[in-house]
């Protein structure tokens, strides 16, 4: 296996995994741990992973997203945390938006479920738990289901969307920077992300630590349409004051 096809090969790794270890790698591949952090170093230099300590995990693009099973293993203490204080900032809301993704799964758990609410949601699974309880309305976007999220986009949604006022929507991202904003990989989702804000009174943005200075392909947002981020207290306070010099309010939890 020459150098290319043992990075095509960590590569791969990584997207099925979630995430790659060195020494594991070096003992799969035969090779120096050396080699495999020169390998990750350059596949980093790509904008195809991002190190951690021991390892990297892959960075989505264009043409790779994660899975929510993915998302559901990496980084989950640090979710339900962030999850929980983005609930905080409900206030009076009687509509809400959830999107799609894991940490708004999350979102959707830790909501009262004793007060009235309207929720609106492309995701199919925050729609099955939250239609169980009496006091929520749940209005599910239609048109057409993407398998890696199971999410509606395309005109059916955003035609959706374009009727409604929605006093507090929940949004994620795959990346969002001070540079290129509020980023995902696939057209048909950051239109259905964009029309939310659009409609929207006020915006959280919820997400760990690892999404802020990525980018991905579709930029939906600038940080300056956000009204509050919520992260983990990874996200240096340094880095933080940044963001909240763009307008939102930042909070590390």
């Amino acid at each position: 296996m020459d150098a290319n096809q043992r990075r095509h090969h960590i590569l791969a790794s990584a997207r099925r995994q979630g995430d790659v270890d060195v020494r594991k790698l070096a003992a799969e591949l035969a090779v120096a741990p050396e080699t495999i952090r020169r390998d990750l170093a350059l596949l980093a230099q790509q904008g195809l992973v991002r190190r951690t300590h021991g390892g990297a995990y892959p960075v989505e693009t264009a043409r790779f997203e994660t899975t929510l099973e993915t998302r559901a293993t990496r980084m989950v203490v640090e979710k339900r945390r962030i999850a929980a204080a983005a609930v905080e900032h409900l206030g009076d809301a009687e509509s809400v938006f959830i999107d799609e993704g894991y940490t708004p799964q999350l979102i959707a758990e830790a909501l009262p479920t004793h007060r009235p609410l309207t929720m609106v949601t492309a995701s199919l699974h925050t729609a099955a738990a939250l239609a169980a309880y009496p006091s929520i309305t749940v209005l599910l976007l239609g048109g057409r289901v993407r398998g890696r999220t199971l999410a509606t986009v395309d005109h059916w949604a955003t035609g959706m969307l374009a009727g409604f006022v929605i006093d507090l929507a929940y949004i994620g991202a795959n990346g969002i920077s001070r540079k290129h904003g509020l980023t995902t990989p696939d057209p048909a989702v950051a239109a259905v992300k964009a029309k939310v804000l659009a409609v929207s009174r006020r915006v959280v943005f919820a997400g760990v630590h690892t999404k802020f200075g990525s980018h991905s392909f579709c930029r939906f947002a600038d940080v300056a349409d956000l009204d509050t981020i919520v992260t983990d207290s990874a996200l240096p306070a340094s880095e933080a004051h940044r963001y909240s010099l763009l307008g939102p309010m930042v909070l590390r939890v």
